[in-house]
């Protein structure tokens, strides 16, 4: 007799892709009509700005670009210029085909910014960017659970808590601030950057209500001298999720800037900008499998498959802070930019890469530039059959150390981890029952045996009994102890 268990659904995110993108882009800068000639290059930096998210049926794109600022020196001329500049990039995923649209999830990382010149009026600038892109396509995994069977048949039950991605979606956010600029009445700006994060979080009933900062940096000339200036600039927002959800439900939060501009006059600094908040809802879901099935009186063939739900085995958070000596004769500094690159792994350790650029005054009163590279590893002891995400947000301005070798930057940054499992759980879908043989007359009612380590489960199914006339017949609320004489009730 075959018996077919009946499938419910569990609702889930499930990848289509889950890879980390490279991309160089290279453009051509011309001076415009009334700037200097170019005397020699300072530095560059740039922001990257993700304008938009494709999905298609055979993969996912995006669209962007690195607002770029490249500060020169022009000949004969005492005073620093600044180029702008907009450098423009495209990845692309593939998957296999599907009809049904998804979410996509972007982490974007600036690896580097350089220029060159090229002629007295024009620049040749270089960007690195690479971009961690996640398809995410809401599923429902179906769970086969049984009916209603002989009474004979003994099923294997166990419930996981499972933390599964359960929704997914993006909130805007927008910044429109008037700031007081130190020492800056009358001065030019040179370059800026806007980075987001988010520091706190909490999913009430079908909200997700977070709050976080962006640290804003910018490169001024005021008089004479370039400064620079830092502040941040909190925001705090909420979105409405589709479903109500546990006191353990937590999001995932990553914002993305979409839009920047800013303007200086006055030492007063008008800024607008929008970012994304993409957002990953992960709840605690408790999903009931059997797992085995046996009868004391008839044959039970177990039919079944592995299940795969892409449940969260653990999440926690790293501090790190990896440093790097630019050698250089200071005077006064300026300016210190960090870009670190999208973590990468090394069999079970953390690699933390990326480089340290600095501005800055020279002994004799010369605006100068440097840059160096950096690399810190930071061991996981994660398990070997998980998949590592991590995703990297600088906490605070670098710290910085001068010496006769030059100036140490060390970045502090939080590393927030999570892994999930690349194994299955085997489950059954159905049984496959053979004919009930008769009670045997020469077989015994009772048995004593030592328990030699093995689960209640196993012994009864051995031989013959049932977890339940086991545990009654020896006043059992758990598992026995090793080398502990039972009494074995034979069905």
């Amino acid at each position: 007799m075959e018996i077919k268990f009946n499938q419910t659904a569990c609702g889930c995110l499930r990848s289509l892709t889950d890879q980390i993108q490279t991309r160089e882009e290279t453009q051509e800068i011309r001076l415009p009509e009334g700037m200097p000639d170019i005397g020699r290059v300072l530095g560059a930096w740039g922001q990257p700005v993700i304008r938009s998210k494709e999905w298609r049926s055979g993969g996912m794109g995006i669209s962007g670009g690195v607002m770029v600022w490249v500060l020169y020196m022009p000949e004969g001329d005492p005073e620093p210029r600044t180029v702008e500049g907009w450098v423009p990039f495209q990845q692309k995923w593939d998957f296999p085909d599907n009809d049904r649209d998804g979410f996509i999830w972007i982490d974007p990382m600036l690896k580097s910014v350089d220029a060159r010149s090229v002629s007295p009026r024009k620049l040749m600038v270089r960007v690195n960017v690479s971009t961690h892109g996640k398809g995410l396509q809401a599923v429902q995994e179906e769970i086969a659970l049984p009916g209603e069977l002989p009474r004979d048949v003994q099923l294997l039950r166990r419930t996981y808590p499972m933390e599964l991605p359960r929704e997914c979606g993006e909130k805007l956010v927008q910044l429109d601030e008037e700031l007081t600029v130190p020492n800056a009445d009358g001065a030019k700006l040179l370059r800026y950057s806007l980075t987001p994060r988010v520091t706190e979080q909490k999913v009430v009933g079908n909200r997700l209500v977070f709050r976080g900062s962006a640290a804003l940096r910018l490169l001024y000339l005021a008089g004479e001298q370039v400064q620079g200036w830092d502040t941040e600039l909190a925001f705090s927002q909420f979105a409405d999720l589709d479903q109500d959800c546990s006191s353990a439900a937590e999001g995932e939060i990553l914002p993305v800037v979409t839009d920047l501009e800013m303007t200086l006059s006055e030492g007063r600094l008008r800024l607008k900008a929008a970012m994304a908040a993409q957002y990953i809802l992960w709840d605690r879901v408790p999903v009931e499998l059997v797992e085995d099935a046996y009868s004391p009186t008839r044959t039970v063939v177990c039919q079944g498959r592995e299940l795969c739900l892409p449940a969260r085995l653990d999440s926690w958070r790293e501090n790190a802070e990896p440093e790097q000596t630019i050698p250089c004769e200071m005077g006064a500094l300026v300016d210190t930019t960090v870009m670190p690159d999208l973590p990468q792994y090394r069999g079970d350790d953390c690699v933390i890469s990326g480089s340290c650029q600095i501005l800055y005054y020279d002994p004799a009163g010369n605006l100068q530039g440097g840059a160096a590279r950096f690399e810190q590893v930071l061991p996981l002891g994660t398990e070997t059959d998980s998949r590592i995400h991590c995703t990297l947000a600088l906490t605070d301005k670098p710290r910085i150390g001068i010496n006769a070798e030059g100036v140490t930057a060390a970045q502090p940054m939080l590393l927030q981890f999570s892994s999930t499992g690349s194994r299955g759980i085997p489950t059954v879908t159905g049984l496959e029952l053979g004919e009930e043989a008769e009670p045997d007359p020469a077989r015994p009612s009772l048995i004593l045996r030592r328990s030699r380590g093995e689960g209640l489960w196993d012994l009864a199914k051995e031989t013959g009994s049932t977890v339940d006339a086991i545990r009654t017949a020896n006043n059992l609320e758990g598992e026995p102890e090793p080398a502990r004489m039972l009494l074995i009730p034979i069905v």
